[in-house]
């Protein structure tokens, strides 16, 4: 099912509001660039170094504004940024860290039996506080189920997929500690898939992470938030936003090919 019209005038408003402030904020980090000014033009430089800038912040300036305001048109809560809690409980931290080890020891990652286990010791022990824990985007169902979604840029790194677990093991023990029955669910995501014709390659998240209950990659990301073929629209969307846009964005960057000219003469 394709987005609704809400859907799109939501998601469009969103992107187009998060590029505008996006520039407004922007501030370049190099500002002498000499050798590449002379080579490459200065507005040529400034656009890549927006770009840059834009990578390193698209998950919070771009995917969870968008991801939220897909998911509200579909769910009965959706939040990006949002506080979990502050407290877990000492046996919670230590079973963590035994499923971990297990994990590491070759064990075959099962998240509905880890959630078990940490179920049984959420409230066990010591509580350990903690600052305020935030989840990139948090979405609640009609039927109370909660699911907490880690965005990751496209190549996550291998060397960091120990802490990626534990912190989508630890989410769940906090909001555990408060509520044991809840039905909660932690994913990593991945806005889309960079080696797309072919598969996402998995086998880099192999080992760690429980594929089927862990994951979603690309549409099954987005067609989770807005329903089936959000994904594709959302590409649209964002096609019609940047072809709205381009005059603006065209025009910002006149000036730096303006001063470029400026100061050779």
């Amino acid at each position: 099912m394709p987005l609704s019209e809400e859907q799109i005038t939501s998601v469009e408003a969103t992107i187009r509001e998060s590029l505008r402030r996006k520039f407004q904020n922007y501030k370049r980090e190099s500002k002498n660039m000499p050798f590449h000014y002379r080579l490459l033009g200065q507005d040529r430089m400034a656009f890549y170094s927006f770009i840059q800038s834009l990578n390193t912040t698209f998950g919070t300036s771009i995917y969870e504004p968008v991801a939220e305001a897909l998911a509200k048109t579909r769910f009965l809560k959706a939040q990006s940024q949002y506080v979990v809690g502050n407290e877990i409980s000492e046996y919670a931290q230590h079973e963590i860290q035994s499923i971990i080890d297990e994990l590491a020891s070759d064990a075959n990652p099962d998240k509905r039996a880890e959630l078990q286990r940490i179920r049984d010791v959420c409230q066990k022990g010591s509580m350990t506080t903690s600052k305020p824990v935030k989840v990139d985007l948090l979405v609640e169902n009609h039927e109370g189920s909660l699911f907490l979604f880690d965005l990751k840029t496209a190549k996550p790194g291998g060397d960091h997929f120990k802490d990626f677990k534990r912190t989508l093991l630890e989410w769940c023990a906090i909001a555990l500690a408060k509520n044991p029955d809840l039905d909660i669910h932690s994913l990593i995501a991945i806005p889309y898939n960079p080696y797309e014709p072919k598969p996402y390659e998995h086998w880099t998240l192999r080992g760690m992470l429980d594929l089927t209950q862990e994951l979603k990659v690309a549409n099954e990301f987005w067609d989770f938030l807005g329903g089936d073929g959000a994904y594709q629209d959302l590409l649209d969307c964002f096609e019609r936003v940047g072809i709205e846009l381009r005059p603006k964005i065209d025009q910002y960057f006149e000036r730096f090919r303006i001063d470029s000219q400026l100061t050779q003469e």
